[in-house]
């Protein structure tokens, strides 16, 4: 899959190669080095709002990129002071400096620090000085801001090369997002991020940055079955099913049934409880378009034929929480591209090891679980992955107060509403996280997760 060139994530290498395109053209390293760095010096220059500016430049291109920006910024009225601890190691960076023609400083203190020091590409830690001095320096300033990515990290796990990196308010991607961008630990370091166009082209193949969904309503001539039968299917806890069963039914289907072992006393009015359900029964009904299986399940023995019966029917499947425990390849099931897996970390890891797979990091799994299951596979977390038959996606970071009990519940009950109104697992999961997170947002801080499910509506009207 092609995504567009502004949605594209890539790795150094990748982004290396998209460099390397356009100096194939009319580019040149110096004209690439100009562009970018006359777009960083922009979102800079407001972020600065006439107040001094301090630039840490490195040996490197990024350092060459800082000393563009100070040039430009310096050209507004800006005052700005340079920090150089290394010279120039590349032409470009030193042409950049000579064209810079500024006093270089030994020290600086500001209102806006930048961090030009390392950028995409770095694959050891800082030495103790250099480390020493960006901590100062970050220290000193009202406002930070790294140019590309922070130093310090790598750019293709989001995994820090150095403990106590600073913390930054802006982060300006260059030419193309990059996997640090949205990848935990890195991305709860890089504050609001931008990224600058410098004509990267669009690659084959390449994971994308998830666009907001548009979603719709029913059709004039709808009714409950034709906008979609989802079940969900209980077990031995009832309060992470009926969590799931409620924000199913403001996501879009027009029919949930709960199909459970035992009563719910406390189950809303408007929602259908079958119980002592028996599944394979009630799955053979032709008008269920998807099942969700897992939260409250349990781990027993009749966890696992409720289980084992859920694999075994024709409907698309969630798959989340207890399921994906007791789930084994030996387990049968039809049709895996009609299967979605919303594994946390914890899960994700038991998943890989059921599975025989080694991998290391959550994109690797989640890559590497989709092509040994067939399955679409939601690595869900601070920082959501997708990866499916459609590619690969990473998500905006969403609000940090969904770290609470149950919230994954409701995003699964989400999840099988959307794919019973049609979507594929993929689309359904892609929608799932955005709505999930404006439910977040709507509902402020220190939510529960039944308040959370409370904005679930209001959520899905928001992409309307």
């Amino acid at each position: 899959m092609t995504g567009s060139a502004l949605s594209q994530v890539l790795t150094a290498a990748q982004m290396q190669r998209a460099e390397e395109i356009l100096m194939q053209g009319d580019d040149t390293v110096d004209s690439l080095m100009e562009r970018a760095g006359a777009g960083a010096a922009d979102w800079i220059w407001r972020l600065a709002a006439g107040r001094p500016v301090s630039v840490l430049c490195g040996p490197g291109n990024n350092g060459g990129d800082g000393y563009v920006i100070a040039r430009k910024l310096s050209r507004r009225g800006i005052d700005v002071s340079v920090v150089a601890p290394l010279e120039p190691k590349t032409d470009a960076a030193r042409r950049a400096r000579e064209s810079w023609g500024g006093e270089l400083s030994g020290e600086a203190s500001g209102s806006v620090f930048v961090d030009c020091l390392f950028g995409t590409g770095l694959g050891r830690p800082l030495c103790d000085d250099l480390l020493a001095q960006l901590q100062d320096l970050a220290s000193r300033h009202e406002l930070r801001v790294a140019v590309d990515l922070p130093s310090g990290v790598n750019s293709d796990t989001g995994e820090p090369l150095n403990d106590g990196l600073p913390h930054y308010d802006l982060t300006v991607a260059l030419g193309a997002w990059k996997r640090a961008h949205w990848l935990m630990p890195a991305s709860a370091v890089m504050g609001a991020r931008r990224l600058f166009d410098i004509g990267v082209r669009a690659m084959d193949g390449v994971p994308c940055l998830s666009a907001r969904p548009k979603l719709s309503g029913p059709s004039a001539a709808a009714h409950k079955y034709s906008r979609g039968l989802a079940a969900i299917v209980a077990g031995e806890m009832t309060g992470a099913a009926l969590l799931s069963a409620r924000a199913a039914q403001h996501s879009g289907a027009g029919y949930v049934k709960l199909l459970s072992p035992h009563s719910h006393p406390a189950l809303p009015a408007d929602l259908v409880l079958v119980e002592g359900a028996d599944i394979a029964e009630e799955l053979g009904d032709e008008r269920i378009n998807a099942v969700l299986v897992g939260p409250g399940l349990g781990r027993s023995d009749a966890a696992r034929q409720r289980l084992e019966q859920v694999m075994a029917s024709s409907a698309p499947k969630v798959l989340d929480a207890d399921a994906l425990t007791l789930l084994r390849p030996a387990i049968p099931y039809d049709n895996p591209g009609d299967v979605l897996a919303t594994p946390h970390a914890g899960e994700l890891d038991t998943l890989c090891k059921s599975f025989g797979i080694v991998a290391s990091g959550k994109l690797e799994q989640a890559m590497a679980l989709h092509q040994s299951t067939g399955f679409t596979i939601l690595a869900k977390g601070p920082d959501n992955v997708l990866a499916g038959p459609e590619g690969v996606r990473f998500f905006p970071p969403a609000s940090a107060w969904l770290s609470t009990a149950g919230t994954g519940d409701a995003l699964a009950g989400i999840a099988v509403s959307r794919m019973a109104c049609g979507q594929s697992p993929f689309a359904a999961a892609e929608q799932a996280v955005h709505i999930h997170a404006e439910a977040a947002r709507l509902a402020g801080p220190a939510f529960s997760a039944d308040r959370l499910v409370d904005m679930v509506r209001k959520a899905y009207a928001a992409f309307l």
